[in-house]
């Protein structure tokens, strides 16, 4: 069984013959620790993969996002970074006042020319490969417009800025653009992302969520769906309050901080429903030196969301602070939950 058929058969509930693996690896950890992660990926490589790039350059990129120093991204915005290996922060948004929103140029110019050829191109990669593949955008509208108005201007914005919609609106046109080209290609998946929960809450009341950030998912969703693909989302944090909202859209994997919330409640809302594309808890276990953690960690997410057909992908983050040693642990002990499955 490919890689490919693994996830799918995973998403659908279909009796995978191990569960998928999908280990994201941030180049802090890259440099840090490079003989153990390319053991890593030696030992338990990675059922999913990237399509080839199609994108123009962009005119106003400068600087590498992952270095210490600044770095402009394609739609101008311009972080700071202290701490090479992980992306920095906004620091003076390049939107100072929400009224002059019509000034922000989305990077269309990204965007392939012959759309014909960037299709094929793709396919060709798809064609070659045996990985579930995901789509080379990631919508994220609402760290889009953090991005682009800094965090504490965004939460005031979205409260009582009747011009915070029309932002919004800018922005998801151009992710509707891009999902559209990616969902007419053979991916697998189409990827979106959106960064949602404090560690006990969701960040914005969950009414409010749903009048302005529900309606722009779906469209994601109901996108790549018409055109059988997958849709994946990833959101840190305690989302326990938006997990039904995001079955109702159609989410088929979510990756999520599942140990910020209350597991048990979690299953109660979810399992069966969407899949859990990790994780295993990158604040407190990954960093720790005692493999039972991990290994009670393990068991802890079999306890509550495993079920021997699917819905669960062996996923979570190697980034500042992870102990390698940690990580292999974790991965050895799916592995003992393939295995018993498999009796």
């Amino acid at each position: 069984m490919t890689s490919r058929e693994i996830v799918k058969k995973c998403l659908t509930f279909d009796h995978p013959e191990r569960m998928p693996r999908d280990v994201w690896v941030l180049p802090w950890a890259e440099k840090k620790y490079p003989a153990e992660i390319n053991k890593i990926r030696e030992e338990y490589p990675s059922d999913f993969g990237f399509p080839v790039n199609v994108y123009n350059n962009s005119s106003k990129l400068k600087g590498d996002a992952y270095k210490i120093g600044e770095y402009i991204d394609e739609w101008g915005c311009v972080f700071k970074n202290i701490h090479e290996g992980v992306i920095g922060e906004i620091k003076n948004p390049i939107i100072e006042n929400i009224d002059d929103y019509e000034s922000v140029e989305p990077p269309y110019e990204l965007l392939p020319e012959n759309i014909e050829e960037a299709r094929k191109k793709v396919n060709d990669f798809y064609a070659a490969s045996d990985k579930f593949i995901l789509s080379g955008c990631v919508p994220r509208p609402w760290e889009r417009y953090q991005f682009l108005r800094g965090t504490e201007n965004s939460m005031m914005d979205i409260m009582v800025e009747e011009n915070a919609k029309k932002l919004l609106d800018i922005i998801h046109q151009f992710y509707m653009k891009e999902v559209e080209f990616w969902a007419s290609t053979d991916v697998d998946a189409i990827f979106i992302m959106d960064d949602w929960g404090a560690q006990n809450q969701l960040l914005i009341p969950p009414s409010l969520w749903k009048e302005l950030f529900k309606p722009l998912y779906k469209d994601y969703s109901d996108l790549a769906h018409q055109n059988g693909k997958f849709i994946f989302m990833h959101s840190d944090g305690n989302i326990t309050e938006i997990y039904d909202d995001l079955i109702d859209i159609g989410i088929d994997a979510i990756n999520s901080q599942i140990f910020c919330m209350d597991m048990d409640e979690i299953a109660k809302k979810a399992k069966g429903k969407i899949t859990f594309w990790g994780e295993i808890d990158r604040q407190h276990v990954l960093p720790a030196n005692d493999k039972q953690i991990a290994v009670d960690a393990v068991r802890k997410v079999e306890k509550y969301l495993y079920d021997p057909a699917g819905g669960i992908i062996t996923q979570f983050e190697i980034g500042p602070g992870a102990n390698p040693e940690i990580a292999f642990a974790i991965l050895e002990e799916w592995d003992k939950v393939n295995c018993s499955r498999s009796r």
